[in-house]
């Protein structure tokens, strides 16, 4: 029978609801889960009220919803601070068709494989630079892949003191904008207010002038049309009235491109290591598969790699109409948002069924 009110949750007040999400949000949503259930509901301040879920079937139910129902761009409106207003992530119905269309051709698969050897080559120069038989701190090395590969193929930077100023100042807001009290701020306050804190600003604004520069020096650049890097095509691309993208839109996107591809790819290589060196065997049959060409194995590991060390604790979208889902009718203007938890109901069903125990993420099940 379907209820009318929300799922259960917390009853302490929405600033100590808040603050609980904002300082260990993995901790804190998984003892709601462990006591609520795998659907509950949360109050945070700025945010509304969010219905976090960790069932398979309303995880798909979201997924595959229709996204003029479930709007992702107000989901994500806490990145605002940092990719601002016209970046695709920030947009729902026709406004984010519109932009989506000017980025795909850029991305299009065959232009991908295309910076296949530029991957190669930084790659590889980065691991010779790894001391031998030496521990080390291997996710800030992975986030020195992912960086640079950006600089390179989105904002087609060479060597020199350009690469190297955006490539410090970038590294310097992203440690900032990721950071625990960054995380506290933006749930307290918001993020229109956040956006216009003078600290904030003075993080963000270097940036800004270099992404800024590196447009105009584009736009000017005589050769662009010869150019294969992100924003030389992002430069070319119109709208369908045949104006170009201004330089606003075009910040947007860069900076989105850096968010979206940096932090989340840096983590999961580094999970994906820390488990292949954990299971030798499975290490040594990816090497040999893909030394032999075969791309299989390769994809069943990244798969697992992300089924097992999931990058994001929850993704949200913002309800605009009256939605049931889990045997509740969650109001518009609610936040549902599928989280990276495994469920309870669904492992249990499946320790049930296979008579055993169901993995739980961390365990080495592997992709083999």
């Amino acid at each position: 029978m379907t209820a009318t009110a929300l799922p259960p949750g917390p009853s302490y007040p929405r600033p100590l609801q808040t603050l609980g999400w904002g300082l260990r949000p993995m901790p804190f949503m998984e003892r709601c889960q462990r006591r609520y259930g795998d659907i509950f509901t949360l109050k945070i301040a700025n945010e509304g009220t969010w219905v976090l879920m960790a069932h398979p079937d309303m995880v798909k139910q979201v997924f595959t919803g229709d996204p003029a129902v479930f709007h992702a761009g107000e989901g994500n409106v806490v990145l605002r601070p940092l990719v601002g207003s016209n970046s695709v992530l920030q947009l729902d119905d026709d406004p984010h068709m519109v932009q989506r269309k000017l980025l795909l051709p850029p991305f299009h698969g065959e232009r991908m494989q295309s910076y296949g050897d530029l991957l190669a080559e930084i790659a590889e120069r980065e691991i010779e630079s790894w001391p031998g038989r030496s521990r080390f701190a291997l996710w800030p090395r992975m986030q020195a892949i992912t960086l640079e590969v950006i600089l390179r193929a989105v904002f087609g930077l060479e060597e020199g003191p350009r690469l190297d100023a955006l490539r410090t100042r970038l590294r310097e807001v992203l440690e900032a904008s990721t950071s625990t009290s960054t995380m506290v701020l933006l749930a307290l306050l918001g993020p229109e207010r956040v956006t216009r804190l003078p600290q904030f600003r003075r993080e963000l604004d270097p940036v800004d002038e270099l992404i800024y520069a590196e447009i105009r020096e584009r736009r000017e650049d005589p050769d662009v049309a010869e150019r294969e890097d992100i924003l030389s095509l992002l430069i070319q691309a119109r709208h369908e009235d045949g104006e170009p993208m201004s330089d606003e839109e075009l910040r947007d996107e860069l900076v989105t491109l850096l968010v979206a591809g940096h932090e989340t790819t840096a983590t999961s290589l580094a999970w994906a290591i820390e488990r292949l060196v954990r299971h030798p065997d499975k290490l040594t049959r990816l090497r040999d598969e893909v030394s032999a060409g075969e791309e299989d194995y390769l994809d069943a590991v990244c798969k697992e790699t992300l089924r097992l060390r999931p990058v994001l604790p929850l993704v949200a979208r913002v309800l605009k109409e009256e939605v049931e889902i889990g045997g509740y009718r969650l109001p518009a203007g609610a936040t549902a948002a599928p989280t990276s938890t495994p469920s309870r109901g669904a492992s249990a069903r499946s320790a049930s069924s296979s008579g055993r125990p169901a993995p739980t993420p961390g365990s080495p099940s592997a992709a083999g």
